[in-house]
């Protein structure tokens, strides 16, 4: 299960990993160049293409694949419901609190030498709810109160900052040199468990949001409301997982190759979930295998073989889930290390796809800082920032937050209660405090952009189809429908003069993708004819302005570029409608055509494979 949407609502995490990713490839660089050597593992960075050319390979292996397509969570939680999976493969905080009876970890994932077993740890979530001793159905206001990408915990400082109170010894840290200081994240964690534990009433959302913001003196309303929106997000993940439907009780290859019958699922309670240690073998369950980032339950999926192997043949899909999503440190963005959110903002196209879960989240980034008046805020405690250290596998492991979830719950290869299924962290006994410039409020601002052209019904149809089974890369879905694109970082010398970053090398062809993608050429044919034809003069056309949010040297990810679409000089392109979906032998030879065109090689030689050198073939066929 493949990561497919944009989600500008989690924009402001992609935005600190591409820093971070960034900083980890002039290591690299840096690293090859100094000692020619190969770089430590730690610093692996997938290739930006590397996830869709496995769903590609998965694809052609017959291996079924779906890819979300609004809210990456709730889709897979959604999926995993739909079909009666008995657990998950996956690295992300929001799963630990989904109720999902069987959850691993895809960043323990190890293949044998033989390469026939796989085996990876467990989380144990009923040991995190008996240490925090909370009641799991408390577990959406918990999430929420936590922060996270709807209710960021800048706009939870003062309620964080109140449960610990003036005695606490880190109360002093409150606020200096009028800039924010949030709470060290362990202890954050141990006072709201206190505080939600203590909760008499669940139900009343409306008093709870009133009693935690009751300190704050800006946006109160709005917090009060992106409060409920978090618990009703939460609470839709986690919800007890049903029977799955009788149909999925269907014969199925087995390990062997044979046919076999898949035993029915019994929910269990999230409390009595044996604490064995577990080899995730997939012959004894089926679990739904995803890629590691974001989801949302409206959209079905219909995968005939929902489960997947873990075997060898499943190697390649574990492979891509272990490293497409995770930091180079071996971690990813906690639940309460996220920053404030972006303000999805409406474009008014026609192709703009409303997101169910997610209204508009607020502009204002500023945040409950009513005893100082600046602008950056800080962890006490926090990942990846320069004076933690980063990178060992023992430390990580000794973390003990519920954002590091896989630290909180203690991994099935170890006793349960062990210092992995400890909450308190190993920094509390003496917290460190860093640079309070190290982590700004707002680290990225969105531009409106003028409405996109419409596009056809049946393009949008076929374009939602094939998006969701995987067969088509992400960014067209996201052009036809958001305007915006997010490129990520690759791995690039910076001091290379010569060379332009790879955004900007490719962004020519891009733009001529844009036109063909919005019919550019066709629709200004046409308004130039009507003009002829009634005596007037070609009207201005309106720019067909794509958002692109990208990372490299003299440009940060905090803010997009605007991007026009263009059209082709040299021949008129048709409609995307008939140049996508047209059959016959003349559409074929004009969907070559286009991408000559948009390659800049939009020659008749070109056509002739002894023209294009030997060593260049690969290249073409790949870009084709």
């Amino acid at each position: 299960f493949f990561t497919g949407p944009l989600e500008k609502a989690r924009l402001h995490e992609w935005v600190k990993r591409q820093g971070n990713e960034r900083q980890t490839a002039q290591q690299i660089v840096s690293h090859v160049q100094n000692k020619g050597t190969p770089p430590p593992k730690v610093w692996f960075l997938p290739p930006v293409c590397m996830a869709h050319c496995i769903r590609l390979a998965l694809i052609r292996f017959h291996i079924k694949v779906a890819q979300s397509i609004e809210d990456h969570h709730q889709e897979v939680i959604a999926f995993c419901r739909e079909k009666g999976f008995h657990g998950l493969v996956a690295y992300d905080s929001d799963y630990a609190l989904c109720n999902i009876p069987y959850y691993f970890s895809a960043h323990a994932l190890k293949l044998s030498r033989n390469g026939k077993s796989l085996t990876t740890s467990q989380y144990l979530m009923h040991e995190v709810a008996k240490q925090l001793d909370l009641n799991p159905n408390r577990f959406p206001i918990f999430a929420a109160l936590l922060g996270n990408h709807i209710l960021p915990d800048e706009d939870l400082a003062s309620f964080h900052w109140s449960l610990l109170g003036p005695e606490h010894p880190l109360a002093s840290l409150k606020v200096r040199a009028h800039q924010l200081v949030l709470p060290p994240c362990d202890v954050v964690i141990k006072a709201v468990a206190d505080y939600v534990r203590n909760i008499q009433d669940t139900t009343d959302l409306d008093a709870i949001a009133k009693d935690v913001f009751q300190h704050s003196q800006s946006r109160t309303d709005d917090k009060v409301t992106r409060f409920k929106r978090a618990v009703a997000y939460y609470s839709a993940t986690n919800k007890p997982m049903p029977f799955h439907p009788p149909h999925y009780l269907a014969a199925r290859p087995n390990q062997f190759g044979m046919p076999g019958i898949v035993p029915p699922y019994v929910p269990s309670q999230m409390l009595n979930i044996p604490q064995t240690s577990l080899q995730a073998k997939p012959v004894a369950q089926q679990m739904s295998n995803q890629g590691g980032a974001q989801g949302q339950g409206p959209y079905p999926y219909s995968l005939s073989e929902p489960a997947i192997t873990l075997e060898t043949g499943g190697k390649s899909l574990s492979e891509q889930n272990n490293y497409s999503n995770i930091p180079h440190e071996g971690k990813h963005t906690p639940l309460y290390e996220r920053s404030s959110p972006i303000n999805p903002t409406q474009s008014g196209s026609p192709n703009h796809v409303d997101s169910t879960y997610f209204p508009a989240s607020s502009t204002s980034s500023s945040s409950d800082n009513d005893e100082g008046n600046g602008g950056a805020v800080n962890h006490v405690s926090g990942n990846k920032i320069g004076w933690e250290k980063t990178g060992t596998q023992s430390e990580s492991q000794t973390r003990g937050d519920l954002g590091d979830q896989t630290k909180a719950e203690g991994s099935s290869s170890a006793s349960s209660g062990s210092q992995a299924a400890d909450v308190k962290g190993n920094q509390t006994s003496n917290p460190q405090i860093p640079c309070l410039l190290s982590m700004p409020t707002r680290n990225h601002m969105d531009i409106t952009t003028p409405p996109l052209p419409p596009v056809a019904p049946e393009v949008l149809r076929v374009a939602e189809h094939r998006h969701k089974k995987g067969l088509m890369y992400p960014y067209i879905f996201h052009v036809l429908t958001k305007g915006e694109i997010k490129i990520a970082v690759s791995i690039e010398d910076e001091a290379n003069k010569d060379l332009p970053p790879a955004a900007l090398l490719y962004r020519p062809v891009r733009q001529y993708v844009y036109g063909v993608l919005f019919s550019l050429a066709e629709s200004r044919k046409k308004t130039e004819r009507l003009a002829f034809r009634k005596n007037r003069l070609p009207p201005e056309f309106s720019p067909v302005i794509i958002k692109e949010w990208a990372a490299y040297k003299g440009k940060s990810p905090q803010t997009p570029e605007l991007v026009e679409a263009l059209a082709f000089r040299e021949w008129t392109c048709p409609n995307l409608k008939k140049l996508w979906l047209g059959k016959a032998v003349e559409d074929k030879n004009r969907r070559m055509r286009a991408f000559l065109a948009c390659m800049r090689s939009d020659t008749p030689a070109m056509l002739n494979p002894t023209n294009v050198p030997t060593h260049l073939m690969v290249l073409c066929c790949v870009l084709r």
